[in-house]
């Protein structure tokens, strides 16, 4: 008979709620559930804050949330599945680091905190009430891990760093002409 520990049950909880919650959010991005606006609707705020082009990011950020909560849940490739969920947290950290830290002004705190726990979990492991573990770690090798925080940060910093470049284009042609061109005559 197995025993499982105390540590198996918080990892199960930890995944549980963190994978929910990821895997909630993303379905409100791709099919409109629990109030979302689904891809069409995602996709133009995803444009309106520099994602482009927005259905796609729309899209993909909703894969990485959906699957990536999905199998934090069940515990399966459990380092792809943290790495693509952190990754989809930082560009929404991205998006609210203006507005500083705390939810409550709008702030990057709910997506830092699902991201860190996502990616404490890929680090950690799934525990042994997983199907990681179930599977004999079959995607769940030591070396998956840094492999998908490599992948998931060369792409994650190339899209937020596009972004932030669209951002700054579109800042620098919005500003007022240093000189008036009546005066310049």
């Amino acid at each position: 008979m197995r025993r499982y520990d105390r540590r198996d049950l918080g990892l199960l909880l930890l995944r549980l709620g963190a994978g929910g919650v990821l895997a909630a959010h993303g379905t409100q991005k791709l099919f409109g559930w629990f109030g979302g606006h689904g891809v069409e609707g995602t996709g133009q705020f995803m444009e309106s804050v520099g994602y482009a082009p927005g259905k796609a990011s729309a899209t993909a950020s909703g894969l990485a949330e959906t699957g990536g909560g999905t199998l934090l849940a069940l515990g399966l490739a459990t380092p792809a599945a943290g790495a693509a969920a952190a990754g989809a947290m930082a560009g929404a950290a991205a998006v609210h680091t203006p507005n500083g830290f705390f939810n409550q002004s709008g702030g990057y705190e709910y997506a830092a905190t699902l991201g860190l726990t996502a990616a404490g979990l890929a680090i950690t492991g799934p525990g042994r009430l997983s199907l990681d573990h179930a599977l004999g770690h079959a995607v769940n090798r030591g070396w998956m891990i840094p492999a998908a925080f490599a992948g998931t940060a060369a792409v994650t910093a190339a899209v937020i760093g596009a972004r932030a470049r669209r951002l700054r284009q579109a800042k620098e042609s919005e500003q007022d002409p240093l000189f008036d061109e009546d005066f310049m005559e």
